[in-house]
């Protein structure tokens, strides 16, 4: 059959070899203009990386480009009540939202992000990236042992997960409460990667050990750091963020908590927005909020704590639980850490 005496099978096989080599669903990167951008006036981020370890990010994005920032922190939980809270009203005030992967899926599900890939993202690898483009990763939060340097001798420190669950460590270690806390719900359930369906024996005998439970991850390094335990469960960014004398383990496998920024999708500022998310992905951004101890996606820049370069290989991505799930497992974690 000649397709050129049919013009409409010519286009159905023209459009057909344009999807195989463009899928429809493949979002493309995305170039803002910055005086666009520079005539929204300024673009306003709701994080959940505190302000002083944003301030270089943001000083360093209204430098280049003249936009001034409003920064407003929270938790990732807040980030997202406060976020949903607008939005439901039909005021959303973010123009850009950052969080955790559950609260930013739980954002992306009630619609808040609008798609956008920024051309900075093209070097992460692609095992990181987000098909449907609604939101972006920037930043990731592996976790691991830390303990204090000065109560723990060389010979003592404990080098895997399991170690601490030897009876000398009872009463001495710190970690935020399972029952209240997701993300170390999240850290527990996907012990589920590396042991199985012994996960939550592992958790059991954990909470045998008496941990001092606190609220949240920041707080496990302050009771290192103050002796109140020796070791705990917590961020390994803390110990470039924290001053005192504590260091963190190095292991074969760290799981991690990639976090996101989002443009949303009534932003009275997109076209900011977009390009602020763009500079956060850039070389530039990333070794600034990098300096800090933080963790990015950028190949090639670590933070300044001994061996990050060793860690980021290792790093292990946490899956998330459904609503449900995480409720069921708050439950039985209080059952497991309060139960007498």
């Amino acid at each position: 059959m000649n397709l050129f005496r049919k013009p409409e099978l010519w286009l159905a096989g023209l459009i057909a070899a344009i999807i195989s080599v463009y899928p429809l669903n493949e979002a493309r990167a995305q170039r803002v203009n910055p005086e666009a951008a520079k005539k929204e006036g300024k673009v306003i981020v709701y994080g959940t990386v505190p302000p002083q370890s944003m301030e270089a990010l943001n000083k360093g994005f209204e430098k280049k480009y003249g936009i001034p920032v409003e920064y407003w922190r929270g938790s990732s939980t807040k980030v997202a009540d406060r976020a949903l809270a607008e939005w439901r009203a039909g005021r959303p005030g973010f123009d850009v939202a950052e969080g955790n992967r559950g609260v930013a899926l739980i954002m992306k599900k009630e619609g808040l992000f609008s798609k956008y890939v920024p051309p900075s993202s093209e070097k992460f690898s692609e095992n990181f990236k987000e098909k449907d483009a609604l939101m972006t990763p920037w930043r990731v939060l592996p976790i691991s042992i830390l303990y204090n340097t000065e109560l723990v001798k060389s010979g003592e420190v404990p080098k895997t997960l399991d170690d601490l669950l030897n009876p000398k460590w009872k009463g001495k270690l710190s970690m935020p409460d399972p029952s209240s806390h997701t993300t170390t719900a999240q850290f527990l359930w996907n012990l589920q990667k590396f042991k199985g369906d012994k996960w939550l024996d592992y958790v059991k005998a954990l909470a045998k050990q008496q941990p001092h439970l606190v609220e949240s991850l920041a707080p496990v390094t302050n009771v290192i750091i103050k002796g109140e335990a020796l070791a705990g469960i917590t961020y390994i960014k803390y110990v470039k963020q924290y001053k005192g004398p504590v260091n963190y383990v190095l292991m074969d496998k760290h799981l991690t908590d990639p976090n996101y920024m989002g443009v949303s999708g009534k932003a009275a500022r997109p076209n900011a927005g977009r390009l602020y998310i763009d500079y956060a992905c850039s070389a530039e951004g990333q070794k600034f909020i990098a300096e800090d101890g933080e963790f990015v996606l950028y190949p090639g820049i670590f933070p300044p704590i001994k061996g990050a370069e060793k860690v980021a290989p290792n790093m292990v991505f946490m899956d998330n639980p459904t609503e449900d799930e995480f409720k069921k497992l708050m439950a039985d974690f209080r059952q497991i850490f309060f139960a007498r």
